[in-house]
């Protein structure tokens, strides 16, 4: 089972900004869409999950998206979005309880507290959204999508987590506890389909990479296929410089400043 996305095009008024990209993603994996400011990640990640329009083709699990009606797509792929603004002042628990009624497992109320422990924020629950961090509003709204699918697995069938800069707005530590449960997700049978900003922490932990550049894909393949120097410098505009950790190589890339 997989999404394959298939020459997307998506014009936002007159000016095309994804140009025939192509996208796959495997059930078991984690993978990171990455790429500089503008370059299309979010508008591709909104197409594929139809929230833009689009022309091309998306199929997720065999399936062509567009034939699916909401409660079908809703049972199997949960989206967060890069901010999520709400009109009323809603608990915490009743913003994680929003994805679990929208899921297969609405019944279960338990796993409105599962969902926030998975997320570091147990005994948050009574606490009103609004008055949270950014960073903490941004993991409650993790919790919710995590909390739709919350089996990794159903009936058979790997369900998927649509993640648009999941740790933007989260301190280091957070960070590799919000990919480590993306990762986990994926070690479990689901599919993790990540936008990302960060080149180092996606290849701690992702499986496959597709870098954007203006609309266009410059390169996909494993983290090492894919950061180079060269399809690096060419994607970002600047000289790259990338390195290997020593035992397990995974590449990773130190920022200088110019005449530093």
């Amino acid at each position: 089972m997989s999404l394959e996305a298939r020459d997307i095009h998506v014009w936002l008024g007159s000016r095309e900004v994804l140009h025939g990209v192509d996208l796959s993603a495997a059930a078991g994996t984690l993978t990171c869409i990455v790429g500089p400011n503008g370059s299309g990640k979010t508008t591709l990640l909104r197409a594929v999950t139809g929230d833009v329009g689009y022309s091309g083709s998306v199929t997720l699990n065999g399936s062509d998206t567009r034939r699916l009606r909401p409660w079908q797509l809703a049972a199997i792929r949960a989206v967060l979005p890069q901010a999520a603004t709400l009109a009323f002042p809603f608990t915490v628990a009743e913003v994680v309880r929003i994805g679990l009624q929208a899921g297969q497992e609405g019944d279960h109320a338990e796993i409105v507290g599962a969902a926030l422990g998975r997320v570091g924020l147990a005994g948050y629950a009574a606490r009103a959204f609004h008055e949270l961090s950014g960073g903490e509003q941004q993991r409650v709204q993790l919790a919710r999508v995590l909390a739709q699918v919350w089996e990794p697995v159903a009936e058979g069938a790997p369900r998927w987590l649509f993640l648009d800069e999941p740790v933007s707005s989260l301190d280091v530590g957070h960070q590799i506890e919000v990919l480590q449960l993306a990762r986990d997700f994926a070690d479990a049978g689901g599919g993790v389909v990540a936008v990302m900003h960060d080149l180092n922490l996606s290849a701690m932990f992702c499986d496959r990479m597709t870098c954007l550049a203006k609309g266009a894909i410059v390169a996909t393949g494993t983290p090492a296929e894919v950061m180079s120097d060269t399809t690096l410098s060419r994607a970002y505009g600047c000289t790259v410089r990338v390195n290997r950790t020593p035992g397990n190589g995974v590449p990773f890339m130190l920022p200088q400043a110019i005449g530093g």
